[in-house]
């Protein structure tokens, strides 16, 4: 697997995405997707499934060493006390001694930004987790959270797919030598009513979600697709065998600009 490197984290290229999958389903697509090659798994405390995502890496036989691990601090728990008692909760139960990446969940105006993120480096400082990064932070706030943060950030986790510009994150993130993850990247299978993606795959015998997920990839920014269905699994992992052209990336990029170019 291909790794994006931030920081200080490598984080996998491609991942799995495990929202709104709870109980046995999602310990039986988490364990299959760990055993296909997936190394990547993505959770949060809204989620309510942190359980069921350790249940299926220890059933999958995959290293705890060779799994990344995420998961996010819902924003009712950012006042500093609260936080860390929700992220020991956290790796409690998903039964290991800490995640691989704990992220700020949403912005919040509740709790000040300085009290949040320094109580976010403490739980770095504290051994609960190995890197640390934010998600849904527009560029503004993405900066005043890297300059706030005593401990480095190595990512921000953002809605990002062919038809939504995230170009501003993206120079953000570069500026500041963090890793851009895009959750929801094929929207929500929605990606395939894009003709322009049903074509550039069809040239390379590819669906418009492998197109979608490929060209992400290109760019440097890890993926994390979520799917219900095991066959989507081995779909969704096979996007390392082809490369777009130039031409089909900015065909793909236009996309995001509410242009077409022919091609």
């Amino acid at each position: 697997m291909q790794v994006i490197e931030a920081n200080g984290a490598q984080i996998p290229t491609l991942g799995l995405g495990t929202w709104e999958l709870r109980g046995r389903v999602c310990s039986r697509i988490v364990e299959q997707a760990l055993r296909l090659g997936y190394r990547h798994v993505d959770t949060a405390q809204m989620y309510d499934n942190e359980r069921d995502v350790g249940e299926a890496l220890r059933a999958s036989g995959v290293r705890r060493s060779e799994a990344f691990i995420t998961t996010k601090i819902w924003p009712t728990h950012f006042a500093p006390p609260d936080l860390e008692r929700s992220v020991k909760e956290s790796v409690a139960r998903l039964r290991i001694t800490n995640v691989d990446l704990l992220l700020l969940h949403w912005p919040s105006s509740r709790v000040p930004l300085s009290e949040t993120i320094g109580a976010l480096a403490n739980m770095k400082r504290a051994g609960l987790t190995r890197h640390i990064g934010v998600s849904n932070f527009d560029p503004h706030l993405l900066r005043e959270a890297v300059s706030l943060c005593p401990e480095p950030l190595v990512c921000n986790q953002v809605h990002y797919h062919p038809r939504l510009d995230q170009s501003a994150t993206r120079k953000a993130c570069a500026e500041l030598g963090l890793a851009v993850v895009a959750y929801s990247p094929i929207d929500q299978g929605n990606v395939k009513k894009e003709t322009v993606l049903t074509e550039i795959g069809e040239r390379h015998k590819k669906t418009a979600a492998q197109v979608a997920l490929r060209w992400l990839v290109q760019q440097g920014v890890a993926a994390i697709p979520r799917t219900s269905r095991i066959e989507r699994l081995s779909e969704n992992l096979a996007v390392f065998d082809f490369v777009l052209s130039a031409d089909e990336m900015a065909r793909v990029f236009a996309l995001g600009s509410g242009s077409r170019l022919e091609g």
